[in-house]
C-alpha cells in the first residue's frame, strides 16, 4: 500500500516537474530572442549585413514602414546603403511570446540619425516572428509601422 501511495504521489508531481521545466525554458528563450533583438540593432546602427545575416531565416520577409516588401537579400542589401545613417535605434514596451519553437515580438521603436545628409526621427511600432530551427533562433518576418 506504501508504494501505490508513493508512486500515485511521485506521477502527480510530474506535471509541476515539466511544467517548471516548460517555464524555464520559455524564460531562456524569451532571454535569446530579446538578446538578438538587441544585437540585431546595433548591426543595423554599424551597416553590418554579415552578423544580420546570421538572425535572419533562409526565406525570411520584411514589410518596412513604408509597405515595401523585402525578402531576405533585398533586405540585406538595404542594410548596406550608406545613405541610410542610424545614429540611435532603440526598442521600448517590449513583449515576446513563446508559442513552442515559435516566438512573436512586439515593441516601439524609436529610430534617429540621417538619409541623405538630412535629419529623421522616427518613432513606430514592429512585430518580428522567429522560429526555434536546431535549437537557434532566426527571424523569419519583422513588420513595421511607422508612428510618425
Amino acid at each position: 500500500m506504501t508504494r501505490v501511495v508513493a508512486l500515485c504521489v511521485l506521477l502527480s508531481a510530474l506535471p509541476l516537474v515539466t511544467r517548471t521545466q516548460l517555464q524555464d525554458s520559455g524564460s531562456a528563450d524569451k532571454s535569446m530572442v530579446l538578446a538578438l533583438e538587441s544585437a540585431w540593432n546595433q548591426a543595423e546602427l554599424h551597416h553590418d549585413a554579415n552578423a544580420v545575416a546570421k538572425v535572419l531565416a533562409d526565406n525570411f520577409f520584411s514589410v518596412d514602414h513604408h509597405g515595401k516588401l523585402l525578402n531576405r537579400s533585398q533586405y540585406l542589401t538595404d542594410m548596406k546603403d550608406l545613405s541610410f545613417n542610424p545614429e540611435e535605434i532603440s526598442n521600448t514596451d517590449t513583449s515576446i511570446y513563446i508559442y513552442g519553437d515559435v516566438a512573436v515580438v512586439t515593441s516601439a521603436y524609436r529610430t534617429k540619425g540621417t538619409i541623405d545628409g538630412k535629419p529623421f526621427t522616427h518613432h513606430g511600432r514592429f512585430t518580428d516572428t522567429w522560429i526555434k530551427r536546431d535549437g537557434q533562433w532566426k527571424c523569419a518576418a519583422d513588420q513595421e509601422t511607422l508612428i510618425n
